[in-house]
């Protein structure tokens, strides 16, 4: 008998057709990005990204999680977040810089699949609930609200170039990658005392996205983004006080002891 909780090989119609629905924005995505049309590539990428966040919490409430469903939803998702915010981001602003900006956005493709297949063999989240390596969505979605600041907040809706967006797609394909954590979000622990309090936190946080989004989607994206190596520096900076204390603690050790005798 198979019990809710583990994968099973069948096909359940909703989940699925979650997973098409977000490959379905980011093909339109695509076919934008082609046309010059980049705002609205972009925002097919941040649909595409919901479409993704539903198509897991459906099938996990409703039991119907299957292989062929994860299966489906890393293929999808090597177009919506892969190829799709790569193809955007060399047409929008990578094309000026000849080889090194369609390896930067073939780098960026090559990072997202090795990133879903890291992600398939491991158990998705660690034990702690964070992810190893920046998540997919988070990354197309950098590059997305980039280029929704871009074409609201500087007015350009052409071609853009500077050099920071090609080390950004740079810095993505590298963090994708890598092993820094990122938090979750997906099992926050709020004890019952201050739900109310983070109620009233998310609903300012969003009226502040809702008031300028093009901004502020952007500010949370890049926040997000930079979190996983700024805690890990901190983390590593920590490790590191703690070794010198007790390397300071085992060395006056001997010498107490000397005193003693």
């Amino acid at each position: 008998m198979e019990t809710p909780s583990q994968p099973t090989t069948r096909l359940y119609l909703v989940p699925c057709m979650l997973t098409i629905c977000g490959l379905f924005s980011g093909f339109y995505s695509m076919v934008a990005s082609i046309n010059g049309h980049f705002q609205a590539a972009a925002i097919a990428i941040l649909v595409a990204a919901v479409f993704d966040a539903l198509d897991g919490r459906v099938a996990r409430l409703t039991g119907s999680t299957s292989s062929f469903g994860m299966e489906l939803d890393s293929l999808c998702d090597i177009v919506s977040f892969g190829v799709a915010p790569g193809l955007l981001a060399y047409l929008w602003a990578l094309t000026p810089y000849g080889r090194y900006g369609w390896l930067a956005g073939f780098l960026y493709v090559a990072a997202t699949a090795l990133r879903l297949a890291r992600f398939n063999v491991q158990t998705g989240e660690d034990s702690d609930g964070n992810f190893t390596g920046l998540p997919c969505p988070a990354a197309a979605g950098m590059v997305a609200t980039a280029v929704l600041f871009s074409t609201v907040v500087l007015n350009r809706t052409d071609t853009v170039r500077h050099i920071s967006l090609l080390l950004l797609v740079y810095l993505l394909s590298y963090l994708m990658i890598s092993t820094h954590r990122y938090l979750s979000f997906k099992h926050l622990d709020i004890p019952k005392e201050k739900r109310f309090h983070a109620l009233a936190g998310m609903i300012l946080l969003l009226a502040l996205l809702a008031s300028e989004p093009h901004i502020t989607l952007c500010v949370a994206m890049l926040l997000y983004v930079l979190s996983g190596p700024v805690m890990g520096s901190y983390r590593r900076i920590r490790a590191t006080s703690r070794g010198k204390k007790l390397w300071k603690l085992r060395k006056s050790r001997p010498a107490e002891q000397d005193e003693s005798n």
